[in-house]
């Protein structure tokens, strides 16, 4: 067994000689361009940096380095390569968030920030100033060298007024960006309110960050579906098997190769969220936990963002007396729809049958429409958190 590599591209050549991939020149293209942001966070490490650099540069870095965004077409590897390179990423100073959780944190800190006093706001973040911004964006460079965002988008007229002003701050302070999306930097807030008011924050992402398309014939995604059954009944050894099989398949991991398999976990609303089994963007769950314990439409939209295809197991068929547990699998499988989640899982019953009565019965029905539409191809075929 060869040594593990250290490195993106070493790591990716890895993955081609063991199966795992397949020779791809344009993914190879962006393998190439994180290889060089892992060499500038490598010589750029505290570690690395001599006295003197530290004493001329006033701790900042003597280099600057551009980020990367990396826009392209569904199931192309976007998520799969921004996992490679985030892993390896030789700082501990790193995050990698989803868009939409990282923007829920920004406005929350903002909101807190407004009702503060003078004494609180030196306390929190070391400032007593009125605007926000400047002393947010130097919390979060002191916590992080490299930001790496998956699915960036902007659709919120609010969020598309304060990303120009904080990437900026942020680029200032030296952050390294990594980001991920579906569309070029042109089209993001394509037709939104005020959109004049935007255009600066593109011409700055376009400034300081290389733009990299993945783009391409091979939806790696789509292909990995195909033939894939996703919803399966009644329970038992065959649909456990058929689900096992899905999800060593969708990870491009050998069969039962633990070796790069969770637990992960998931910080919602400063709680944490255990997902006992997952690997590059696929969680299995059970209904049991996420159904059957006391969480809401916050979790369920934390789970949709990080992954991009779902496994539950042991959906049981719901009565009367499981009301509570109907109406957060309502929840959650809005969640999962609205952000083109795939979903994979094991019922006791087809889905008409899943809860033909008891309180929300009526509503239920939106539900079971839901799951028949999300195992179509053209559900299939959608982006994720588009």
């Amino acid at each position: 067994m060869n040594n593990k590599a250290t490195d993106p591209i070493g790591q990716y050549h890895q993955m081609i000689e063991q199966g795992e991939l397949k020779n791809d020149a344009v993914q190879a293209h962006i393998v190439e361009q994180l290889q060089e942001l892992h060499l500038f966070l490598e010589t750029t490490s505290e570690k690395s940096r001599s006295f003197f650099q530290k004493l001329f540069s006033n701790g900042k870095s003597t280099k600057e380095q551009k980020g990367l965004y990396i826009y392209g077409d569904v199931g192309r590897g976007k998520s799969m390569l921004m996992d490679l390179f985030f892993g390896l990423a030789p700082t501990q100073k790193k995050r990698r968030v989803h868009f939409h959780a990282f923007m829920l944190e920004i406005h929350k800190e903002m909101h807190e920030w407004r009702y503060m006093d003078k004494a609180a706001r030196i306390e929190k973040l070391g400032s007593d100033q009125d605007d926000p911004i400047p002393p947010l964006a130097a919390k979060i460079a002191k916590q992080c060298r490299l930001l790496c965002f998956d699915e960036f988008q902007v659709t919120d007229v609010t969020d598309a007024m304060i990303l120009g002003r904080l990437f900026n701050a942020l680029f200032e302070h030296g952050v390294l960006l990594v980001l991920t999306s579906n569309r070029i930097p042109d089209d993001l807030y394509k037709d939104g309110l005020n959109r004049s008011l935007f255009l600066p924050t593109i011409a700055l992402i376009k400034e300081k960050m290389k733009i990299e398309a993945l783009n391409g014939p091979t939806d790696y995604r789509l292909e990995r579906m195909e033939g894939v059954k996703t919803y399966h009944f009644p329970l038992g050894d065959t649909a456990t098997t058929s689900l096992s099989d899905a999800f060593w398949r969708l990870t491009d991991h050998a069969v039962n190769d633990r070796s790069q398999v969770g637990p992960e976990i998931l910080t919602v609303q400063g709680r944490e969220l255990t997902i006992p089994v997952a690997s590059r963007g696929v969680a299995v769950v059970s209904f049991k936990k996420i159904c059957g314990a006391a969480l809401g439409a916050a979790d369920y939209l934390a789970m949709a963002w990080k992954y991009h295809t779902i496994i539950m197991v042991g959906i049981p068929q719901l009565g009367p007396e499981n009301r509570n547990e109907a109406k957060r699998f309502v929840t959650f499988i809005d969640a999962l729809y609205e952000n083109n989640v795939k979903f994979l899982c094991c019922a006791e019953v087809a889905p008409a049958d899943l809860y033909k009565e008891g309180h929300g019965h009526f509503e239920f029905q939106r539900t079971v429409s839901r799951l028949m539409e999300m195992q179509s191809q053209d559900y299939l075929a959608k982006g994720h958190a588009i």
